[in-house]
Parts: structure tokens; sequence; C-alpha cells
């Protein structure tokens, strides 16, 4: 175990680890032990009853956060010709083709967003060794591989945030930062709790969802009542 800072120290003993919160409790506790001298990530963690192994078990979606990350994100898009101008056009903040897959081959990734125009994908596929395990490849799926970049664009702007199981079978993902509002972060939980439920693989026996916990990037973990999340939700539709 490495070893604790003075903050996380001083934060220890505060918040029962073994305890549950609603959700509307675990925000607040989580605002309130975000103390650093910058604005932290409140972050999510959503531990899974799925074995990331087997393909059908392999969660992952995107999902818009209704109050949006705080995040300035950075989006690079391969394109060309007149979608290469409409990208730039739409503010991303690198446009290319084979120059910026050697950038990237490189190891040159200054940026949080790939985006790609269906025609660029042979030379997007060669750096898949590159993005994949980063969770950067485009994939139509998820709204990352199309014509349409500009409003790929300005999702990725808006607040949409890409999820994927890891391989201990936990979610991990930012919803906000601490100088949110309360509400603003209950929202953006509920979203991801949303989209989580959507993506559950068919063939999962017993309960889907172990734990969830909320944190901010300094701060102690909260653990989140399921059966509050899970009313919260109804609540909310």
């Amino acid at each position: 175990m490495g070893k604790l800072s003075k903050r996380q120290k001083a934060t220890q003993g505060k918040i029962d680890p073994e305890a549950v919160f609603p959700l509307a409790e675990a925000v607040k506790l989580v605002k309130e032990h975000a103390t650093a001298k910058f604005d932290e990530t409140v972050e999510i963690s959503i531990n899974l009853n799925v074995d990331p192994r087997h393909a059908d078990q392999n969660v992952r979606g995107m999902v818009s956060l209704p109050a949006g990350t705080g995040k300035k994100v950075r989006i690079a898009v391969f394109a060309k010709d007149a979608k290469a101008d409409e990208a730039t056009a739409a503010g991303a903040d690198l446009v290319g083709g084979d120059d910026l897959a050697e950038k990237v081959q490189k190891g040159e990734i200054n940026f949080d967003r790939v985006i790609a125009t269906p025609d660029m994908m042979p030379v997007v596929g060669k750096l898949g060794k590159v993005l994949g395990p980063r969770g950067l490849m485009p994939n139509p799926k998820l709204g990352s591989v199309t014509n349409d970049v500009t409003k790929a664009i300005e999702d990725a702007r808006g607040g949409q945030v890409q999820f994927r199981v890891e391989k201990l079978g936990i979610v991990h993902a930012g919803v906000g930062k601490a100088s949110f509002n309360e509400d603003q972060l209950q929202q953006n939980v509920l979203a991801l709790w949303s989209a989580i439920q959507k993506a559950k693989p068919t063939g999962i026996k017993g309960s889907y969802v172990k734990r969830v916990g909320l944190s901010s990037t300094m701060g102690p973990g909260v653990k989140i009542d399921l059966a509050d999340l899970a009313a919260s939700e109804q609540a909310s539709k």
C-alpha cells in the first residue's frame, strides 16, 4: 500500500468505510471533504458482477451528463478534405490524417477524445495498439466514427462521457467537479447509473452491481446505497 499523504491521514476515520449512504448524503460528504487547493474531480467507481474477459460481458457505452463534466475536452479528429475543414470549424483541437497518425505512433497523444470519419478508419485502425489501451479508439456504436463530425464534437464538448469496464469488473468515471452544486452532481451520477443499467449484459445471473463508491480526487471514498440509487433513478424519470 502506498504512503498516505497528510491530507489523506487527516480524513481517515471521518467516514466509516463500511457505511453506505443515500445518494444525496454521499454527494454532500464528498463535497465537504474536497478541500484541496484545486477544483477536484468527483469520481464514481461501480463494481459490476461481470467478467470482462468474455466479449458479451464487456460493458461499455457513452452517456451525456446533464451538468457537463467541468473539464475541457481536447478532441482529435481524423478526417480529410471538406470533413477536415468542418472539424476545424467545429473547434477540434487536432485534425489530420496520416500526419496525425504518425504523431500518435510516436506517442504524441495530446487529446482526450478521438473522432474519425468512416473513410479514415483504415488509417485509424493501425493505431489500435496505441489508442485501444487508453480507451481512445473510435467506435461507430459510440458515435465516434461518423460523417457528422460537428455533432460528434459538440457532444464531446457538451458533457459526453465514455465508460468501459476494466479488467477487475469496475467502471471508473468522472461525474463532475467539486465546485458543482449537489443537485448537479446527483443528476450526473444518476445519468451514468442509468446508462450502466441499460448496458447490462443479458447473460448476467444474480446481482449486476456489487458496490458503488463516490470520491473526489484527494478525498475519501463514500459508499452509496444501491436501493436508494435505484429509487432516485425512478424518481428522476
